[in-house]
Order: C-alpha cells, then sequence, then structure tokens
C-alpha cells in the first residue's frame, strides 16, 4: 500500500463520511476544512457534517421509501453518519431526524479521534497541488469560488446551479398550543418517536388560501445574477410553491390527511402547517416546508398569521443560498474520477446528488473506491438494485428527461424508487384479483426493497470472497 494520505477536501456529509471508510480500510487520510476560518452563506459552525437546511434523513421506513432502503445498506456498510444519526435521533413521525449539534459534535469527535485522519483546518483555493495524487472533492454545494473556478477550467463546462432554500425554526414556548395539538400523521411512530412528533397547526379554507395570497404577494429577495437558475424541485421555496397553484401546498407541505385536531374533532382543517423537533431539548421546531425566499420582516409577518404561531419566535429565519454542481455525466467516469484529470474523484451534493442522506452515502462509495485503488485492488460499486447502486448509477450514467422546449440536461435527484430497474416478477394477487392503487404502489415498494436488500448481501459477500 502506498504511504501518500489519499486528500479530502471537505470535511461535509460527504466528505466526513469518506475519511471515516477510507480510515476504516487502512488508508492514511488528510482531511481538509476552510471553516470556522472561512465560513460559506449558510453554515454557522465549524463542525464537521452541519446541516443547514432541515434536521430530517427523511423516511426510516424501508419496506416504503427508497431513501429508507439507503439507509439500511449505508448501515450495513458501516456508515458513520448513520451511526451519529442514530445515537441524537428526535421523534418525527416515520423519518429520521437528529439533533443538528449533536449530530456535528459527535462526527467531528469521531474523526478527530480517528488516528488515521489527519484535520488541516485550511482553505484548498484552486486545484490541489499535484503532488496529491488522490484527492477526494467534496466541498458540496458552497465550493468556494477559486475551486469551483479552477474546476471549471479545467472541465470546460459551464456552472451548472441551482437554488436551495432554508425553513425557519420556531422556539416551541412561544407556538399556543391551545390552537396547535402534537401529532405524527397516521399516528406513526418512527426512529425515537411516540407517534405524536409533530406540532401542527391547523387553516381553514379561508385562512389557507389567505396565506398563499400572501405568499405570492410578499417582498422577496432579489437576485440580479442568478435569476435564471433553476430550484431545485425537492426544496422549492414555498412562495414557489404557492405560484404554481392555489391548491399546490394544500396537497403538498401542508396537506391534511392523517391528522384530527383534538380541539375541534368534528372539524376536519382544510390545511396544516407541521413544526418539527429540531433539538433534543425540545426548544426549537422548524417548519416543515416552508423554506423561503421572502424577506425577513415579511417572513415574520406572514407566519404570524398562522394559527397557533401569532406569537411565534423565530430562532432562524428562512434564506436562501446557491448550489452547484457537476454535470457528472459527461465530466466523471464510474469510479466517480475527473475525466480530465483521474487523481480528483468528487463525491457529494457537488456530482448531483442531492439531499443529506445521498450526499453520506456517495461519500461512503467514492472513499470506498479510492481505499481500492490505493490497496492495489479493483471495485465493482453495488448493483442497480440496490438504493446505492441507483444513486451512482443515475449520477454517472445521466439521466436526460424530453420535454416541450427540448432535452433537459442533468439535474440533482433524491434517491427515489424510480431510479431502480423494473422488478422481473409479477407482484402477487389477492385472492386472485388484480391489485390496484396504493395496494399495489405499497406492495411493489417493499418488493424493491426486499431485492434490494438481497443484492446487496450478495455484493458483500463477492467482495468478502474476493478480499479473503
Amino acid at each position: 500500500m502506498s504511504e501518500h494520505p489519499v486528500h479530502i477536501v471537505g470535511a461535509g456529509l460527504a466528505g466526513s463520511e469518506a475519511a471515516w471508510q477510507l480510515a476504516r480500510a487502512g488508508v492514511r487520510v488528510v482531511l481538509h476544512e476552510m471553516r470556522p476560518a472561512r465560513q460559506t452563506p449558510a453554515h454557522r459552525t465549524g463542525g464537521f457534517a452541519e446541516l443547514v437546511c432541515s434536521n430530517s434523513f427523511r423516511a426510516d421506513d424501508p419496506a416504503a421509501s427508497a431513501v429508507g432502503v439507503l439507509h439500511r445498506e449505508m448501515r450495513r456498510l458501516g456508515s458513520l453518519v448513520m451511526a451519529c444519526a442514530d445515537a441524537n435521533k428526535l421523534p418525527a413521525g416515520g423519518a429520521l431526524a437528529v439533533d443538528r449539534d449533536g449530530f456535528s459534535r459527535e462526527v467531528t469527535a469521531a474523526l478527530e479521534a480517528e488516528p488515521r485522519v489527519e484535520i488541516r483546518l485550511e482553505e484548498v483555493e484552486g486545484l490541489p497541488p499535484d503532488d496529491w495524487d488522490s484527492v477526494i472533492v467534496a466541498t458540496g454545494p458552497l465550493t468556494s469560488a477559486g475551486l469551483a473556478e479552477a474546476v471549471a477550467t479545467l472541465t470546460g463546462e459551464e456552472g451548472l446551479a441551482f437554488f436551495d432554500a432554508i425553513a425557519p425554526v420556531v422556539h416551541f414556548d412561544t407556538i399556543d398550543m391551545g390552537t396547535a395539538w402534537m401529532q405524527s400523521r397516521y399516528d406513526k411512530a418512527g426512529p425515537g418517536g411516540t407517534g405524536a412528533d409533530y406540532v401542527n397547526c391547523p387553516l381553514s379554507r379561508e385562512q389557507y388560501h389567505a396565506l398563499v395570497d400572501a405568499l405570492i404577494a410578499g417582498e422577496k429577495t432579489q437576485f440580479k445574477a442568478f435569476e435564471t437558475t433553476p430550484y431545485f424541485d425537492g426544496c422549492l421555496p414555498i412562495e414557489v410553491m404557492a405560484e404554481r397553484g392555489p391548491e399546490t401546498l394544500r396537497h403538498g407541505p401542508f396537506k391534511p390527511v392523517g391528522l384530527t385536531n383534538p380541539h375541534d374533532p368534528t372539524v376536519k382543517p382544510y390545511a396544516v402547517v407541521q413544526l418539527r423537533q429540531d433539538n433534543a431539548l425540545g426548544t426549537l421546531y422548524n417548519m416543515v416546508g416552508c423554506q423561503t425566499k421572502l424577506k425577513h420582516g415579511a417572513q415574520v409577518e406572514l407566519f404570524r398569521t398562522i394559527p397557533g404561531l401569532e406569537r411565534a419566535e423565530f430562532a432562524r429565519l428562512g434564506g436562501l443560498h446557491r448550489n452547484t454542481f457537476l454535470n457528472s455525466p459527461k465530466l466523471l467516469d464510474a469510479q466517480f474520477r475527473l475525466k480530465a484529470q483521474p487523481r480528483l474523484r468528487f463525491a457529494g451534493q457537488i456530482t448531483g446528488c442531492e439531499g443529506y442522506v445521498e450526499s453520506a452515502a456517495v461519500g461512503l462509495m467514492v472513499g470506498r473506491m479510492a481505499a481500492a485503488e490505493r490497496r492495489g485492488e479493483s471495485f465493482s460499486p453495488p448493483p442497480a438494485t440496490t438504493a446505492l447502486g441507483a444513486l451512482l448509477n443515475h449520477i454517472v450514467a445521466g439521466h436526460v428527461v424530453t420535454i416541450d422546449a427540448g432535452p433537459r440536461s442533468f439535474q440533482p435527484m433524491n434517491v427515489n424508487f424510480g431510479l431502480f430497474p423494473p422488478l422481473d416478477e409479477a407482484l402477487p394477487r389477492t385472492e386472485g384479483r388484480r391489485l390496484r392503487g396504493a395496494q399495489k404502489a405499497a406492495l411493489r415498494k417493499a418488493a424493491l426493497g426486499a431485492r434490494a436488500a438481497r443484492d446487496l448481501e450478495a455484493w458483500i459477500g463477492a467482495r468478502d470472497r474476493v478480499t479473503a
């Protein structure tokens, strides 16, 4: 094995996970992080794997969601990020939400204690030095300008970008619980939860439509240079969702299904604004789906019109930041190496995945790729029937959607069952009848998750035999 370390630029979710995987494989790592000396527009601390938007790792059930399958696979492969998330989980219904400060502290402490990881708090301002023969660039969607420009010059690609929005966080003791109530949808208790994990604020038809109108009319932050940059559909500002139609929010983050107002159980809310616990003390709650680019004064005025939030005090108001990512199918090979300079690998959101878990998952796999290369071994990624394999395949194989205006280029995407190959076997029938609707969808998801579990174990077994 070479004595030269693998250098990792960026100690976010992907960089931290990649460093851990390399160290577990016996490979020396130098982890470079520019914070806290130089902050990004969204970060607040110098901690590793800081969560800047939501504190949710989303659904945790592998029988019902693709991200739940991804959770399971990462746990199976010894993910540091998932271990720290599980150790800092908060009640969130069927989702895995974490105390963001405790989570970041635990990731940081684990890497600081790892003898094979050397940490350098410094900025890598351009392309890494030529004598760094193996580098993982995991600088995330907020890559510093110097490094981003250097990569753009090297690849000849114009930078791609989208806006990502941050939701407000409310002090729990300022919420009127005489109007709001605690409940998870359908009373579902997820990791660390009880089935009463969200604060729910009910809206009547009139209140809902007044809110939608105010969102559309509210004063918004303007971005002169970036107005043509597309938003990522998985994290749209709330006012952009409102502009897409008056019922969009009610069928999205404000949907009232699975909830009953105990203060007035005979009246079903027309819409519901939910807040999810944001720290272990339970003193802070973030407004689910309320990421926004409204100006701060407009946010306070508007969100205090929501029943239960009339006297809300905000620990943090919403904001917007610019995310950048590579045209990965064109620029990266199957081992996530930059075709123009193969000593450089990329991991995390800069590759065009979206979401905390996806970013860490790519870091996990790219760390293993770099470790295999350093050890003189070959590396075959997991099959596309697994969540990990499906995600990697989307990033490096590409995804082109034809729309009326012509082909659309590669865009960020969360892991989802649409990335998985179709099932080979037919779904079972119920008493000889063909399944339909929600029942069929649920069985299909469960079958895809079960196949993923089998195929991941087969992949792990094959790798164990090769390295034995």
